[in-house]
């Protein structure tokens, strides 16, 4: 199998290491695993791509590249320009914290996932959800090192097919404690964490200048029920599956019939 691997945390973030460990163990013997992240950290940008002006892309080692653009220009990258062909399935992350409910909409991380699917791939977007019980742990990523592959194994094995014009792409978020601690994996819709938004904070630099930076909200809010925060706060991974429709399918046929 061949894969191809990006994130959104940068080319040096050990998340991606972790990811290319899954990868590998994914890919089995003779296959291949091939790197295209951003050269710089990408968090937040969501789907974005360069769409007007060029990236400069660098041969870091063998089937390693770094792009200074955005995980979806690295999955672009990948796909025209650095494989000899396409491959397989993309895994973008493991993303240093989570990207679960309202999260997922700023996500980079997402974003390189949602680009593969639009190119027609297989792909899974993946996160490492951060708490307090995880204070002692050498290893923050140790609930992914040790159940990520797993997880992609049950995702590749479910057997769903999908030949949409928006195919399916996965959200996975490993849940906040020790590898001991995960529970198992469930399939869950998004969630929405209630009176936790993001915001700005001003602050003055030594010259007197205004600048904000941007602040998010109170992660350990719970969700609803058989959602995504809800099943990552009581110790299971969270599988999503996501597709790049936005539209409000609910809510078409009523407008239709009022307009």
């Amino acid at each position: 199998m061949r894969i191809l691997i990006t994130n959104d945390d940068g080319i040096n973030a050990p998340g991606l290491k972790v990811l290319h460990d899954i990868a590998t163990e994914i890919a089995g013997d003779g296959g291949e695993v091939w790197t295209v992240a951003p050269a710089f950290e990408q968090s937040g940008v969501g789907h974005c791509i360069s769409y007007t002006h060029p990236m400069m892309i660098a041969k870091l080692g063998e089937r390693r590249f770094a792009a200074e653009g955005s995980p979806a220009d690295c999955v672009l990258a990948g796909l025209y320009d650095v494989l000899p062909e396409r491959p397989d399935l993309v895994l973008s992350g493991v993303n240093r914290g989570n990207n679960s409910g309202d999260n997922a909409l700023y996500s980079g991380t997402l974003g390189g996932a949602m680009e593969a699917a639009l190119q027609g791939l297989p792909a899974i977007a993946m996160s490492q959800y951060f708490g307090p019980d995880m204070a002692d742990l050498d290893n923050p990523f140790e609930a992914a090192a040790a159940t990520g592959a797993d997880t992609v194994r049950a995702i590749l094995g479910s057997g769903i097919g999908d030949t949409a014009d928006y195919r399916l792409f996965y959200n996975v978020n490993f849940p906040p404690v020790p590898a001991s601690g995960v529970k198992g994996h469930k399939v869950v819709a998004q969630g929405f964490r209630r009176d936790s938004f993001f915001g700005v904070e001003p602050h003055l630099s030594p010259s007197g200048r205004k600048f904000l930076w941007i602040k998010g909200g109170p992660q350990n809010t719970p969700t609803k029920p058989d959602t995504d925060v809800a099943a990552n706060l009581d110790g299971y991974t969270s599988i999503t599956p996501m597709r790049c429709d936005l539209t409000a399918h609910d809510a078409l046929n009523e407008l239709k019939a009022r307009i």
